[in-house]
């Protein structure tokens, strides 16, 4: 089956390198656009690498700094601006990880007590959706958090982020082969660790059994 990603826009990739030349010769505005152009996928990049917000956004801002400070060292010739910026964030991901050590996950969800409100039995339905939802995510955060470093990122890359293999390359800077190894190794690991225990299997049908006898 062929891969459904394509390589960036060619139009968007001549934009950016025209306004990645205007910010290295100072033009503030061409700085604020590149940076609403790429700001989230830098930021996304970076909370599913660590799963912590604050240290999405610390790396967002040195990305930034660093486009400010060395801008005259992306050479064109060798990617896109696009995995340039990744390739500054990758690095300061991975630099403060190494620090820390430690982290938490993002976006825990929090639920209230509503067992003194009436509510009715299609609601009440509609929440365990929602919460069991809620879960999946969450299951799916710990398993990508748990990757080591040089499988997630290129599931994130590439499956999250929809770069092409050639871009994760570049961002990586490693062959197109070793992304592809990588990947389908990162998809084998993550398939397992969200595979359901038996004795998991057994409680979710037992719930949805007790949900159709309510």
């Amino acid at each position: 089956m062929a891969d459904p990603r394509i390589a960036e826009s060619p139009v968007a990739g001549e934009e950016d390198q025209k306004l990645f030349r205007q910010v290295v010769a100072g033009s503030q505005p061409a700085f604020e656009t590149l940076y609403a152009r790429h700001q989230g996928r830098i930021y996304r990049f970076a909370l599913h690498m660590s799963g912590v917000p604050d240290l999405a956004e610390d790396v967002t801002q040195e990305v930034f700094m660093v486009l400010m400070r060395q801008g005259s060292t992306f050479d064109e010739t060798r990617g896109s601006v696009n995995a340039f910026l990744l390739g500054i964030a990758r690095n300061y991901v991975l630099r403060r990880l190494k620090q820390e050590r430690s982290f938490v996950l993002a976006g825990e969800a929090e639920t209230g007590d509503d067992s003194n409100s009436s509510v009715a039995v299609d609601a009440t339905n509609n929440q365990l959706d929602a919460l069991t939802r809620n879960e999946e995510i969450r299951e799916l955060q710990k398993a990508v958090l748990s990757l080591p470093s040089h499988y997630r990122e290129v599931l994130v890359l590439c499956e999250l982020e929809d770069l092409s293999y050639a871009e994760a390359a570049g961002v990586l800077g490693c062959a197109v082969g070793t992304v592809r190894s990588r990947l389908h190794r990162a998809r084998t690991i993550l398939i397992e660790k969200l595979r359901p225990a038996p004795e998991q299997s057994a409680a979710t049908e037992g719930l949805k059994s007790a949900r159709c006898f309510a």
